[in-house]
């Protein structure tokens, strides 16, 4: 496939410069594909993935066509300087310690593109209404995210790709390109169409959304029931959705986490029923909380669901079920911190 450039400055430069800090699967799948359109690209990673990454630049295995693109990667920000976007893709429970990795690549106007799954620190953020500029302390403890990601420096990001590292410097892209993206406040920014159209141009679908919040709680639907549920039972997408016990526990924690959501004024353009039949479509699909158990490491819950049973509370919304399993989950979750 032949890919257009993005536009330049009056100097030849690339007109948009993006570091990618926690340049994992999907920070380094995107990293490329934005390489790929001409954007100045810079990765910063460690260990075997970076030094892959180095030798090799990131190799991409996709059904839509492979291909290489020779990234500058690095673990020193400092030598990357300012640039105009840093694209999250670290997990949300890295987000309080991560200034050391970002603050030497901002300027005054870098926008910082979370890509995260959960609820984001940034929520009511320009949300207007009663619980505008409110903090969720489940995702930002004594403002400690804010502290190091300016709520007004953030753009939201709803991750639909599919990808897993396949060995060191290597992504397999498994499935989707859509990453929705939108400011808090939901105006249609410059800076979001500008971000949008360099990753149009490297190939991937990134649509603007007035109502991204919305976005946030479809993908949140599946989060908040599927990821702690297999962690507790070592199950896949189709071994939850086929007991049936489990599955109604599920339906059961999607309602109450669409009840908040419509509590808090936003009203999700799905059913439960939806929501479960794609999932069993995915099959033997074992979630990213489940992967961190096997691997060991700490457990991304609060985002995913101590969050919501904070905004339940803001909003006296009753989820009893969401309840039971946080307080069980958030037991294991400690486990494996501890354990670490």
């Amino acid at each position: 496939m032949t890919l257009p450039s993005v536009s330049l400055k009056p100097n030849g430069e690339p007109h948009v410069k993006v570091a990618v800090v926690g340049a994992g699967a999907i920070g380094a799948y995107v990293g490329a594909a934005l390489d790929r359109a001409g954007a100045d690209v810079h990765l910063i990673a460690r260990g075997p993935h970076l030094a892959a990454m180095r030798e090799h630049g990131v190799r991409v295995l996709s059904p839509r066509g492979d291909f290489t693109a020779r990234v500058h990667a690095t673990d020193r920000p400092e030598d990357i300087g300012p640039v105009d976007y840093v694209f999250l893709g670290l997990k949300a429970n890295s987000y309080a310690a991560c200034g050391p990795l970002v603050t030497p690549l901002l300027k005054d106007s870098t926008a910082v593109i979370a890509a995260q799954n959960g609820i984001p620190w940034w929520y009511f953020h320009g949300h207007g209404g009663p619980y505008d500029g409110r903090r969720v302390e489940s995702v930002d403890p004594g403002g400690s995210v804010s502290a190091v990601l300016p709520p007004e420096r953030a753009i939201g990001c709803v991750v639909y790709a599919a990808t897993e590292l396949e060995g060191p410097g290597v992504v397999r892209h498994l499935e989707g390109t859509r990453f929705s993206i939108g400011e808090p406040d939901r105006s249609i920014s410059p800076r979001c169409l500008e971000f949008s159209d360099a990753m149009r141009t490297g190939g991937l679908k990134c649509p603007v959304e007035a109502e991204l919040r919305e976005d946030i709680w479809i993908k949140l639907l599946g989060n908040i029931s599927f990821n702690p549920i297999s962690a507790l039972t070592r199950a896949t997408m189709r071994e939850m959705c086929l007991h049936r016990s489990t599955r109604e526990v599920i339906e059961l924690m999607m309602s109450e986490a669409l009840r908040v959501a419509e509590a808090l004024g936003c009203r999700p353009d799905i059913s439960v029923e939806r929501r479960l039949a794609g999932a069993e479509r995915v099959g033997d699909h074992r979630t990213s909380t489940l992967q961190d158990l096997e691997k060991g490491k700490p457990l991304e819950l609060d985002v995913l669901l101590a969050a919501v049973v904070e905004l339940a509370a803001i909003s006296d919304v009753p989820v009893p079920t969401l309840r039971t399993v946080d307080a069980i989950s958030d037991l294991l979750a400690r486990g494996v911190t501890a354990a670490a």
